[in-house]
């Protein structure tokens, strides 16, 4: 059996590993076990791609082996440095920036496979060549995008950039624009692959802007979305990269990513009410200033309330429902929330967390820290899942959520969210909404939930405000 040979059937049983990590990775019950299984098949994957390198290297081994172990080093300590080092409110900005990295490294990939093969500046493209070529295109026409979209989404999410969308006039014309010259360029890529690089290095530009130009164009309340959608698009630029290096599992594994990643998109656009086109023509939130329905501008006066207040309340509810939201995770929240749901439990109350399909600013987000805190799955419950129960709840606790229980989107047909399913807590007989103050959400749109007979608000730091209601009790 050859070296080839071998290396084949371990990408195989790399593969069968990344299907059941996925599987695995699809319930909260079964999520550790998903994420071993991919840790192994990507352990396997690159020692049987470290295995062929050595083996097909026109290097002395002794050179080959330096350079790889070196760059491993290397990427295990950045790796290692950022997984102890970032919070949990700043996986999503991480995350945005890893998919950047793929897309790069996608363009990178396609520029090497160009120059370096026999259909590049100095050969001449026949049959198999022009195929090749056509993967060196959309290989580096899909890892640019990835790359720049990435980029201005990190830089939203991490508030380096405004999460406002980026409305310029014929904005859709301008993308539909910079596809039609990537048509043209493509064509004349393969025209003439003597002097392809010209048209290469064009289609990169163009490219890098218009993936700067989508997700620019993307309101914050639609960056949930955003981050998966980015996810797909990596999937698809390592599935390009490894057609044009020729790698089998490398293909089968941005397949996998890609395809998932567009399931998940699709998923969280049916659970806005949304389309995924309208999402990449513009998200919601609008301007600031924009002084329109479902503004700024607040709609009444709100109440204020103590945590020794929402104590008695809790003591007398018999049932609860918690609706966590990004501001939980700012501030660090989820253990005395863990800790005050414990209490509750233990008292006879029945106690509940809703879970909206796009809270936080990554999906699964919500889920990731309550899990950290040790709460127990059955408690965690999807919007779909707790909105009937709603209208029988006695007491909702909103912590550091906004968008994703504002009624202006059922009732509001001109706000910005209108049409988008949220959690009905208003329906409840008290609602308690954590803030640190009364400014908008993600966003961009004032809350009437803020304003209503039954809501009261608690001000102040969440995992403080939680800490002094569990001491109440």
């Amino acid at each position: 059996m050859t070296a080839g040979s071998v290396v084949q059937a371990l990408y195989l049983v790399a593969g069968v590993l990344f299907v059941l990590s996925l599987a695995g990775l699809s319930r909260q019950e079964t999520a550790r076990r998903g994420a071993l299984l991919g840790m192994a098949g990507m352990g396997l994957a690159l020692a049987a791609t470290v295995a062929l390198s050595l083996v097909r290297s026109e290097r002395p081994a002794g050179v080959t082996a330096g350079l790889i172990v070196l760059v491993l080093l290397v990427g295990a300590a950045v790796g290692t440095w950022r997984a102890r080092t970032v919070e949990m409110t700043q996986m999503p900005e991480l995350i945005a920036l890893l998919h950047s990295f793929v897309g790069a490294a996608a363009v990178l990939v396609g520029f090497g496979s160009y120059l370096g093969s026999s259909s590049g500046p100095s050969g001449d493209a026949g049959h198999g060549g022009t195929v090749h070529l056509v993967e060196v295109f959309l290989g580096v026409l899909i890892g640019a995008v990835t790359f720049t979209g990435s980029v201005v989404a990190f830089g939203k999410l991490s508030a380096r950039l405004r999460s406002s969308p980026l409305l310029l006039p014929g904005r859709n014309g301008l993308n539909l624009a910079a596809l039609v010259a990537c048509g043209g360029l493509l064509w004349w890529f393969l025209a003439a692959p003597g002097t392809g690089l010209v048209p290469l290095v064009l289609m990169t530009l163009v490219a890098l802007a218009l993936g700067w130009h989508l997700v620019a164009a993307i309101g914050g309340g639609d960056m949930p979305v955003v981050v998966s959608m980015l996810n797909s698009y990596s999937g698809w630029a390592a599935a390009a990269a490894g057609f044009m290096l020729g790698n089998d599992l490398l293909i089968i594994t941005g397949a996998l990513v890609g395809s998932s990643g567009a399931i998940l998109s699709y998923l969280m656009c049916r659970a806005m009410n949304r389309s995924f086109v309208s999402v990449i023509l513009g998200g919601f939130g609008a301007e600031t200033g924009a002084a329109a329905p479902g503004g700024s501008v607040e709609q009444g006066t709100h109440r204020e309330t103590t945590a020794l207040e929402v104590a008695d309340r809790l003591t007398a509810a018999r049932s609860v429902v918690v609706v966590p939201g990004y501001g939980m995770a700012v501030a660090k929240a989820q253990y005395p929330v863990a800790d005050l749901v414990a209490r509750l439990t233990a008292r006879g109350t029945t106690v509940r967390f809703g879970i909206h399909p796009v809270a936080g600013r990554l999906p699964g987000h919500m889920n990731v820290l309550l899990a950290e805190a040790r709460v127990p799955y059955d408690q965690v419950l999807g919007m779909d899942e707790i909105n009937d129960d709603l209208p029988g709840t006695d007491v909702v606790l909103v912590i550091g959520a906004n968008d994703t229980v504002n009624p202006a989107a059922q009732d509001d047909p001109s706000s910005p969210i209108a049409g988008m399913p949220v959690l009905a807590v208003w329906q409840a007989r008290e609602v308690v909404v954590f803030k640190r103050s009364m400014a908008t959400g993600y966003a961009g749109v004032q809350n009437p939930l803020f304003f209503r007979e039954n809501t009261a608000m608690l001000f102040g730091d969440a995992k403080e405000q939680v800490e002094l209601i569990v001491q109440a009790l």
